[in-house]
């Protein structure tokens, strides 16, 4: 059966198959990433959309796309503030054509091959090389450049990449013009040649002209693009909320603009009147629509920080505990949550498989209660335009009453992935929180029982929460913490007030209970809020001693 696919590219395009809404500008290449899905078209061709430029304000269409393209196509407008255009293309036809070389034959059916199935839709892999760069100045770097490398191969697969090589080089300091030195750059260019690369991804930041250079010296439609902008393009696939597509957007479309030079080779002045003469450049225009748009959805997730600011403060007039779970991506977090709390968060063997946190209701055997709340997990080389995107939902740990780090013990990396989670607290400033340290995974390690001992000594608790072993454990650990940071209260809670009197056993410890003339007599540990309300009551008891 022949299926007809259609594409939208989304500027700028991804190191992956990019989603349907278009964020950045990105000029049109000459073989563009394709999204598939089903689409009409004649028989043995497919429709494609792709941009062309970008719309201003007042404009029906920008030069770029007001031409009708000669195999049919026909100018649309409606994708973001871009012009697109549908074409259609040929394709060729699934039967067997006489006369085809064996050479023919094998690159066709390596094609078909590097079809897969991820997220519920077929996507086309590309063929990716990575490159590292071990810099003698970077001496506050956790990882080694090796295993930097094998974390990027990780989030190239993630992301809908073919891995098919990798190479790094030691530099006193990163090349201003390639960031990497001049035979470096011949030796990738040989392997592209030889491995068929269409994209090559470097594990650190580049700027615009390094960009530029890089492409342009490598040739051909090779396509190259750094760590930042695979990460931005992995959550631009995981969004699934309204929320986060926003912080997404807002994420890649900063990255972008200080690269807008890299997309536009012409600088061409629009014709201005026949006053006015020549007017702005065009990367001029470009950079002010997308600080337009950056402005706007700054505004718009500033109503959504208020909005998580009032719910929060609806839920503290309850005071019952947040616990967050915070962590490396891929630590098992979602996974904990689940057990815990019978949720069904998405809980994946992948890399930022969750964006949005969650939060859930735990009860405890004796009756206390506490929330639950899952969120992002962190990365080594986090962008921080990332981070300050998603400032709404990172607010989320800082009220926390416990930050539970979840720790994948079997990892080879574990130690550095712990460091790496530190550095993201430290930058979130909440080293204030408790914390409590759990190594989830115990079931994988070389050793369990020898990592058990040695979670004992340093105070962390082992368990693996797919196989829920270690959660009572956990629930204890998670109760003890707890108490540390409440209250010690006694108290007469009149019996006309049986609601405060749950409320005390829901979020508190209820350690002696005594039934009196007067009401019931608690003695325990509660959280600061409840102990202010319970003060009239504590004053009460201590008049009767």
């Amino acid at each position: 059966m022949r299926v007809t696919f259609s594409a939208v590219v989304a500027p700028p395009p991804s190191p992956s198959a990019p989603r349907r809404h278009p964020q950045i500008l990105k000029q049109p290449r000459s073989h563009p990433h394709l999204h598939c899905v089903p689409l009409s078209a004649s028989p043995g061709t497919s429709r494609i959309r792709r941009i062309v430029g970008v719309l201003e304000k007042d404009a029906p269409e920008v030069e770029t796309a007001a031409a009708v393209d000669a195999d049919g196509g026909e100018s649309e407008i409606g994708i973001n503030g871009f012009a697109v255009e549908t074409v259609e293309v040929a394709r060729d036809s699934p039967r067997k054509v006489l006369g085809r070389s064996k050479k023919m034959a094998q690159e066709e059916d390596d094609s078909s091959d590097r079809y897969k199935l991820r997220n519920g839709r077929e996507i086309f892999e590309e063929k990716a090389y990575l490159v590292g760069v071990d810099c003698r100045g970077k001496e506050d770097a956790l990882f080694s450049t090796e295993d930097s490398l094998k974390e990027l191969a990780q989030l190239a697969d993630t992301a809908g990449l073919l891995v098919v090589g990798s190479t790094s080089q030691k530099l006193a300091a990163p090349n201003p013009r390639t960031y990497i030195g001049s035979g470096k750059v011949a030796e990738i260019k040989t392997a592209i040649h030889a491995l068929d690369v269409e994209t090559v991804i470097f594990d650190d930041e580049l700027s615009a002209g390094q960009l530029r250079n890089l492409e342009k010296a490598f040739g051909g439609d090779v396509r190259v693009c750094d760590r930042t902008a695979l990460i931005l393009d992995i959550f631009n696939q995981r969004a699934a909320t309204h929320e986060a597509s926003l912080q997404v957007a807002l994420a890649q479309m900063e990255y972008q603009l200080p690269r807008l030079t890299k997309m536009w080779t012409h600088l061409e002045r629009q014709a201005g009147g026949k006053v006015k003469g020549m007017g702005e450049k065009q990367i001029e225009v470009d950079k002010r629509i997308l600080r337009t748009q950056i402005s706007a959805l700054r505004k718009e997730l500033e109503s959504v920080r208020q909005h998580r600011k009032q719910y929060r403060n609806r839920r503290l007039s309850v005071p019952v505990p947040v616990v967050s779970l915070v962590g490396y991506t891929n630590a098992g977090k979602s996974t904990l949550l689940n057990q815990l709390t019978g949720a069904d968060v998405l809980a994946e063997d992948q890399l930022f498989a969750t964006l949005d946190p969650t939060t859930r209701r735990v009860q405890i055997n004796n009756g206390m209660e506490f929330l639950l709340t899952d969120t992002v997990g962190f990365i080594q080389k986090l962008p921080t335009m990332l981070v300050a995107a998603f400032r709404a939902t990172l607010e989320e740990i800082s009220e926390s009453s416990l930050l539970v780090h979840v720790v994948d013990i079997s990892h080879p990396l574990a130690s550095q992935q712990i460091d790496a989670v530190n550095k993201v607290l430290g930058d979130l400033d909440v080293e204030s929180i408790p914390k409590l340290m759990v190594w989830n995974k115990v079931d994988k390690a070389d050793d369990p029982e020898t990592v058990k001992i040695e979670a004992e000594e340093k105070g962390a608790i082992c368990l693996s929460a797919i196989y829920g072993d270690g959660l009572e454990q956990f629930c204890f650990a998670v109760q003890a913490k707890l108490k540390d940071a409440m209250v010690p209260v006694e108290a007469c809670i009149p019996y006309d007030k049986g609601e405060l009197l749950n409320t005390i056993h829901q979020v508190g410890m209820v350690e002696a209970t005594e039934y009196t003339e007067n009401g019931t007599v608690i003695r325990g540990h509660v959280p600061l809020p409840l102990a202010r309300l319970l003060t009239p009551m504590r004053q009460r008891v201590t008049g009767t001693h």
